[in-house]
């Protein structure tokens, strides 16, 4: 039976130590790694075992009671949670690691939603039980208050079988279960089914604690994790499988990892990718930096493989699961710059090799400008991101001080129309466009007849639509949270080409965003602080400036806890500041939480100083042909132009 896990755990939580206990219980090393030793199996790069982070998702393979494992250790910094997120997608099962002392931490938060977004189901374990100040119970209240309550702790309960405790835990969970336990008592075999069961149906989730430094808990987890855990693989089905990640090796040959879901894929064998086949080069199962060349992988094993050269992460083969959008996004953003004569454009390349393998980059190449700019998590990834093009390209380069990302979204319901009618071309588009709830993102619907527009035609209007990011009118950031219904359009048989309607859908887009209120959207993050009581007024006064909201302050003893709700912009520095007045005593989580109104719109609009009538990528105005020659019709006046029927 395959399996695939992962570790998951906020920073400095032990979880690089805990996954070198499991691969060496699993025989899948024989000696065990540490991070301040720079030797840990699945720390592969130079810049994890310097920095003692880790900042790639790598696997490690081992096989325990004839079960085939694959572990995957992800990053535990925000910064890299792009890559962690993407980890999540091919899992079966997760491990999420909570510090003895600390309890729960606002990474972990993060760590949590995710898992249940993608209906991973999930294992606790307790990590350094051994530091002094470790405190079980507060652990487990901390996981109950915060992220579940439906555990139960089977550390030195579940041997080899059940005992009397972990029994009625279990029959409390499940009402059919419970009337079982009152009537007949349990037997092993019933129980333990039901418990897991209950596991992979997200309905509890175990706690295990011990020491992954001191070797302590990590032999029993292991034994309770293989006897719980069950994965149905078909290999026997037609092939499907998804891509979810990207690499490049030495020579910059395209490796894209796939999870397969479903039957086999041999050497050889041809994929076809947005309508290309192409042909399966090597396969490589790997296992740390060593890989094994395979002639055949099969369903539940996660492979590299050469040859897909279009392959990107999220494209899928089969019927296999959709790769669903990442939900943690960057929100800061900063600017390449280079040493005196080197060429931009030409550095370029290197900047789309390391976007393939992080999409969340999203590159951004300015023309006019001749300049590179990038979206990023955190100072740390920029750093990170120095180091790894200095050692794989010999680039030498600077980025600019973060900034914030700005979007922009509508207040109300519009129409956009577009018309491109230059000489020998033709397209009409007309869009209804209205405001999405936030965070829901660029939505296309369709109701264009195909008497009006042939379905090829209306795919392409979608494909452009969707394709790229918008410039809105504000500040030129993208615009976001709008439903983009297509209603009708009209071709020329002859003349309409495809990039034609490329022209009169950003037209349209552009052209509906003139007519309605444009609204400014910020980055957010969800708050909690906790400090000393003489400390609440700072606090609270602090959040009021930053334009912050928070809820009542809740006083424990002499502790008091704040939720609060801040923009990004007004909080990039504070932790620095919370840690200096509270003497380090106090704890602060942060947490990004959408989008929201701007709280200084008009300050950012000047700072920014976009002019939408000089961008030249887009402009609201249409194109209309008399004559022969091709004029321009301003957008306040394209509607009444229009050769379709605008009352529709």
């Amino acid at each position: 039976m395959y399996k695939t896990f992962g570790i998951f755990a906020h920073v400095d939580t032990g979880k690089t130590t805990f996954s070198e206990q499991i691969l060496y219980y699993g025989q899948g090393i024989q000696a065990r790694g540490r991070v301040d030793h720079q030797n840990a199996f699945l720390d592969l790069h130079p810049i994890e075992r310097e920095r003692g982070i880790t900042v790639f998702a790598e696997q490690g393979i081992f096989t325990y009671n004839n079960n085939t494992y694959t572990m995957i250790d992800t990053p535990g910094h925000v910064d890299f949670s792009p890559e962690m997120e993407r980890a999540i997608q091919v899992l079966d099962y997760a491990v999420v690691l909570v510090d003895a002392v600390d309890g729960v931490e606002g990474h972990t938060e993060t760590v949590w939603q995710l898992l249940r977004k993608h209906h991973i189901p999930t294992f606790f374990f307790i990590n350094k039980m051994d530091r002094e100040g470790a405190n079980l119970d507060k652990a487990i209240a901390s996981i109950h208050a915060l992220l579940t309550p439906n555990t139960v702790v089977l550390t030195n309960h579940l041997t080899k079988e059940m005992d009397e405790p972990l029994a009625e835990a279990v029959a409390a969970l499940d009402d059919t279960l419970m009337e079982r336990y009152f009537e007949t008592g349990y037997t092993r075999d019933v129980f333990e089914a039901a418990l897991c069961q209950m596991i992979r149906d997200e309905r509890v989730f175990p706690i295990h604690y011990g020491s992954a430094l001191q070797d302590e808990g990590i032999s029993t987890f292991l034994q309770h994790f293989d006897r719980l855990t069950a994965t149905n693989y078909d290999a026997a089905a037609p092939f499907a499988a998804r891509v979810y990640k990207v690499r490049h090796d030495e020579k910059g040959q395209r490796i894209a990892y796939l999870k397969i879901d479903a039957g086999r894929l041999k050497a050889r064998e041809a994929l076809e990718i947005d309508g290309e086949m192409m042909k399966v080069g090597q396969i490589r199962l790997y296992n740390g930096e060593k890989f094994e060349q395979l002639q055949e992988a099969i369903a539940g094993q996660s492979v590299g493989i050469y040859g897909l050269k279009n392959a990107v992460i999220g494209t899928t083969f089969g019927d296999a699961v959709s790769y669903k959008a990442p939900s943690l996004v960057p929100t800061l953003q900063s600017r390449v710059v280079f040493e005196d004569g080197v060429s931009p454009k030409e550095m370029l390349r290197y900047f789309r090799l390391l976007e393939a393998e992080d999409p969340s980059l999203e590159i951004v190449w300015q023309e006019a400008l001749q300049e590179i700019h990038l979206h990023i998590m955190g100072v740390i990834q920029l750093e990170v991101l120095q180091q790894v093009l200095a050692e794989r390209f010999q680039l030498m380069v600077q980025f600019e001080a973060p900034t914030i990302i700005y979007k922009e979204t509508i207040f109300t319901s519009t129409k956009g129309y577009g018309h491109f009618e230059p000489l020998k071309h033709y397209a009409e588009v007309h869009l209804r466009m209205e405001p999405a709830p936030r965070g829901q993102g660029i939505t296309f619907i369709n109701e264009c007849h195909a008497d009006d527009l042939l379905v090829g035609q209306q795919n392409l209007i979608q494909k452009h639509v969707l394709e790229r990011a918008h410039h809105g009118l504000l500040t030129g950031s993208a615009v976001t949270d709008i439903i983009v219904t297509l209603v009708t359009g009209k071709a020329h048989i002859k003349h309409t080409e495809g990039g034609d309607f490329r022209e009169a859908t950003h037209r349209a887009l552009r052209q509906g965003l003139e007519q309605v209120e444009n609204v400014l959207l910020e980055p957010y993050y969800a708050v909690v602080m906790r400090a000393h009581i003489d400390h609440m007024g700072r606090m609270m006064s602090d959040l009021q400036m930053a334009s912050g909201t928070f809820d009542a302050p809740f006083t424990e003893g002499e502790y008091v806890t704040i939720h609060a709700r801040v923009p990004v912009a007004s909080f990039l520095t504070y932790p620095t500041h919370f840690a200096a007045y509270t003497n380090g005593k106090g704890s602060i989580r942060l947490v990004f939480d959408g989008y929201d109104r701007c709280h200084n719109t008009e300050e950012v609009i000047e700072r920014i100083g976009y002019d939408k009538q000089a961008d030249s990528n887009y402009t609201s105005n249409s194109i209309f042909c008399s004559h022969g020659k091709g004029y321009v019709v301003p957008w306040q006046e394209a509607e009444a132009l229009m050769h379709a029927n605008t009352e529709l």
